[in-house]
């Protein structure tokens, strides 16, 4: 079986993205606030930032409409909710978390205690207190929540009674008064910090609105409020969103006047840039050597906290945790097979443009317990002779003749692969690359593209069209991965129980085994990295590089490798 060779393939679709962006040549603690006067920024050059002015920032994927970060599933609404909402903590540099709205101090890492700065508003002019913290978390934990973050709450003491309808209130959560806030926790954790749900939910504009209703609101979907630089004025569904300079911030007014977040096709993207009809956006790898070459453009890039792998569906989700009871994946032999025939160097090249790289393990090297690949058993290297010789074990052989492996029972095998659709031009020739991959060693392989956001609906459904799957996760400060991968995780989507894994997780995050030796605790994530590795519930197969274009009108922005600063702090050169 021949195959078009993939270097070839990812030049084609270059030349394609330099000739769609030609033709669119044509045509993304303290108490107090700082007093708006004091606030001055100065560029490299020494030039005092501007007030005023509107930037384009482009996007690739229309966001899907959930404006709420209480509510909100995936990275397109994210991409709005960066500019209308703040958090209680942030975290520096090295991922730790510092304070924002709320300081916080303890003793023994089971209790803590809250203190919220005063005079922070919510965007409806009323003051945020701790009864807007204490609503997000019954909201998170009431049985009618239909978000994905009840993970971030079920630790607090009493959440559990709560949500099965046990309790009337969550006994954890101790109001000392409307900035001071106890919470206390089931058993002390390493994380429970990094852990717990730090964003509010305004009581007074979500009064009278049922927890079952709250997702399809339109204090979600039309007229979402934050404690944020920005807040949203007009939403132009698939189209657009205006976002307007929240004057009342209480880090101080922000100095640019509006931002204006617009879907555009990637393809247009270096044309768009070129002309200075948007002022900024993440860009698609393929687009990268391009964007480079522009002469009005600046490139950030940072290592990430993400990354891909394609997942293999071992069981189905009850309602409460993961359930081992789907089959035609069990075999180890098979998955390791199909990790040893991917040539994960070959297509991070071609489709990440030097911004992607091979990884063995589901942490990203950004984090300081991902293991080093000498600690791994299985490097993966592209090998597929030992990919036939392990399927050629585990009983899937070519029976009838016709090139491609049938099961152990002799009967047909095909491999459902799933990837998810954008606008992005690389995603069908990647995952049809992958495909490709497998059947050079016999494993007949139905590639099915699916929307993004109904995309993930499949996958939390357990869709059998999707039975192996395209994935990738952005990890957050935390580098704790039990939230994606226990037997309890709903994000768990290859829906793999493993009491060993299960056990080095909670390890891991238990003070009477680790206390607060970092060595220790990382020893034990090490320990699950070999074990995932091992058996390979999903073949991690990139991690990327974060990259943002802006145009050289654009000032005051940096990229972290959780992300770009707070917006308040940008400016703009006038046109």
């Amino acid at each position: 079986m021949k195959r078009k060779s993939i270097l070839l393939l990812a030049a084609l679709m270059l030349v394609m993205s330099m000739f769609l962006a030609a033709c669119g040549g044509k045509e993304k603690t303290g108490t107090e606030t700082k007093p708006k006067e004091e606030k001055t920024k100065t560029d490299d050059n020494g030039s005092e930032a501007k007030d005023g002015g509107t930037l384009i920032f482009a996007v690739e994927t229309a966001p899907e409409g959930i404006f709420n970060v209480n509510f909100y599933g995936n990275a397109s609404d994210a991409d709005v909710l960066n500019f209308i909402d703040d958090g209680l903590i942030t975290y520096d540099e090295k991922m730790k978390p510092i304070p924002n709205i709320a300081s916080w101090e303890t003793t023994d890492n089971k209790v803590y205690k809250f203190t919220f700065k005063k005079g922070v508003k919510w965007q409806n002019g009323e003051e945020l207190t701790v009864d807007d913290w204490i609503f997000a978390i019954e909201t998170l934990a009431n049985k009618d929540y239909d978000g994905p973050r009840y993970s971030n709450v079920k630790d607090i003491e009493g959440a559990p009674a709560y949500h099965d309808g046990k309790a009337d209130t969550i006994s954890g959560l101790k109001k000392i008064d409307d900035y001071t806030i106890e919470i206390t926790f089931d058993k002390a954790r390493v994380n429970n910090l990094e852990n717990l749900w730090t964003s509010p939910l305004s009581r007074k504009e979500f009064e009278g609105v049922a927890v079952k209703d709250m997702m399809a609101s339109p204090q979600v979907r039309q007229k979402p409020i934050g404690t944020g630089p920005f807040k949203v004025n007009k939403v132009v569904p698939g189209e657009s969103i205006e976002l307007v300079r929240n004057d009342d911030y209480w880090k101080g007014k922000p100095h640019i006047e509006k931002i204006i977040l617009k879907v555009i096709d990637p393809t247009l993207t270096i044309g768009e840039l070129k002309n200075e009809t948007i002022d900024m956006t993440p860009f698609a790898p393929v687009n990268y050597p391009e964007v480079q070459k522009l002469t009005n453009v600046n490139v950030l890039k940072s290592p990430g906290v993400s990354y891909y792998y394609v997942g293999f569906r071992l069981g189905t989700w009850d309602g409460k945790k993961n359930v081992a009871n789907y089959d035609k994946y069990s075999n180890k032999q098979l998955r390791q097979a199909m990790a040893y025939a991917l040539n994960r160097e070959e297509w991070n090249e071609a489709f990440f443009f030097g911004l992607g790289h091979p990884v063995n393990r589901p942490v990203p090297s950004s984090h300081w317990i991902a293991a080093d690949n000498s600690e791994l058993p299985n490097a993966y290297e592209y090998n597929p002779e030992k990919a036939k010789q392990l399927l050629d074990e585990a009983g899937y052989k070519d029976v009838d003749g016709d090139g491609f492996r049938e099961d152990p029972n002799g009967k047909k095998f095909v491999v459902n692969f799933g990837h998810y659709q954008t606008a992005n031009p690389t995603f069908e020739a990647r995952a049809k690359q992958i495909g490709q991959y497998w059947e050079e060693v016999g494993l007949k392989t139905k590639v099915t593209m699916t929307e993004v956001n109904l995309y993930y609906d499949q996958l939390e459904a357990g869709d059998k069209a999707v039975e192996v799957f395209f994935g990738g996760w952005s990890t957050g400060a935390d580098p704790d991965p039990s939230t994606l991968w226990k037997t309890d995780a709903l994000w768990n989507y290859p829906r793999w129980v493993s009491p060993d894994s299960d056990k080095l997780l909670e390890d891991a995050l238990n003070v009477d085994i680790v206390g607060t030796d970092e060595a220790k605790r990382k020893q034990l994530y090490v320990d699950w990295q070999k074990l995932f590795n091992e058996e390979v519930p999903a073949i991690p197969i990139s991690e990327l590089d974060d990259t943002y274009a802006l145009t050289k009108r654009v000032h005051g922005v940096e990229l972290r490798p959780l992300g770009l600063n707070n917006a308040s702090e940008w400016w703009l050169d006038q046109k």
